[in-house]
């Protein structure tokens, strides 16, 4: 991606344009660091983007979308004559640009697939819901992983958020989860807030240690690079250039989780995890996270990923043990609608 011409085959949609007049400050502009901003480009509008200097080559499956993206790059490429283009700047204007269009993107539409480079290695999608997943945060600033336990909605979440801390396209991480797993509250737990908290977010704790080693997540705590937040201490913040993960979402409020999404500010994304089935809230109070379902759903720029038993990627008898789960739950639904 973002390269040197290279031959392509004739059956790929591909067209050849020169972005006049030649400037390099003006290309460099329009391409942002390491081609940062063409690769967000590409992400978004399911192409592929190489260029020598002025001369690019767009090609991909769909041949509206081939040239839809050579507009946007021409009018990208005349504001970057007169304005400082920036991460966000780009966000917006692709999706101005794709709103003003209209998705171009049918049904058999594949997603790109994503590669997130962590210490480990590189991590990709296993299978089409999680590839699916990391495409939806690449290309849109609020993202919803839905589903059952195992199928990787928190580790893809922190992969994504340590690449992009990684390649500085945010400049902290921030994990927030709501504490209310068998009625505790924060005050009655031992020791200061981290370790009041710390219980709660093992699982994201112990995805980046995975990713980035014990001793370098340790150090970006003690610069709060990194930050552990409860859900219950977002309120009154904005939230600049970082990348927030909410996970165990199922266990909000309608109230909490409007508040935590109108923190988002500029530069931002936002990942929220839940799965619907282990809601801990008692039973007169309604889940925040169904809540967004039902309202979100159909809100431009943001997107809904869900994941079902047979997207897990743990042990082979948790997936049977997942659908045991819901049958009985469907089961138990029909029959509470009978009587």
């Amino acid at each position: 991606m973002c390269s040197a011409l290279p031959y392509a085959h004739m059956s790929t949609p591909q067209h050849d344009f020169t972005l006049d007049p030649a400037d390099s400050a003006q290309l460099a502009n329009l391409a942002g660091p390491f081609d940062a901003h063409l690769r967000q480009i590409e992400l978004r509008m399911g192409v592929e983007i190489a260029n020598r200097g002025n001369i690019f080559r767009v090609s991909g499956e769909d041949a509206t979308a081939v040239a839809n993206t050579e507009k946007l790059l021409r009018a990208l490429y005349h504001e970057a004559a007169s304005e400082t283009l920036d991460d966000h700047a780009i966000n917006i204007r692709v999706a101005a640009f794709a709103h003003a269009i209209g998705d171009t993107r049918d049904d058999d539409y594949v997603p790109q697939d994503v590669s997130v480079r962590v210490k480990r290695g590189n991590i990709r999608g296993r299978g089409a819901n999680q590839k699916k997943y990391l495409n939806e945060i690449a290309t849109h600033d609020i993202n919803f992983g839905i589903g059952p336990a195992g199928t990787g909605k928190t580790f893809l979440a922190v992969a994504m958020a340590v690449d992009a801390l990684n390649e500085s396209r945010v400049q902290r991480l921030i994990l927030v989860r709501p504490a209310v797993e068998a009625g505790e509250k924060l005050g009655f737990l031992p020791g200061d807030l981290s370790q009041k908290v710390d219980p709660y977010l093992r699982p994201l704790y112990d995805a980046l240690y995975e990713m980035l080693g014990v001793e370098k997540v340790l150090k970006l705590l003690e610069k709060s690079v990194i930050e552990i937040a409860p859900l219950a201490y977002m309120r009154g913040r904005t939230l600049n250039d970082a990348f927030v993960i909410l996970d165990e979402a199922q266990n909000t409020t309608v109230e909490q989780m409007k508040m935590f999404l109108t923190r988002l500010g500029f530069g931002s994304t936002a990942v929220v995890t839940g799965d619907m089935t282990q809601i801990d809230l008692p039973k007169h109070v309604k889940s925040g996270l169904r809540d967004a379902i039902e309202v979100l759903r159909d809100v431009d720029g943001v997107s809904f990923t869900f994941f079902e038993a047979r997207d897990v990627v743990r042990h082979p008898l948790v997936a049977r043990i997942v659908t045991a789960y819901d049958a009985r739950d469907a089961r138990d639904a029909e029959t509470g609608a009978r009587e």
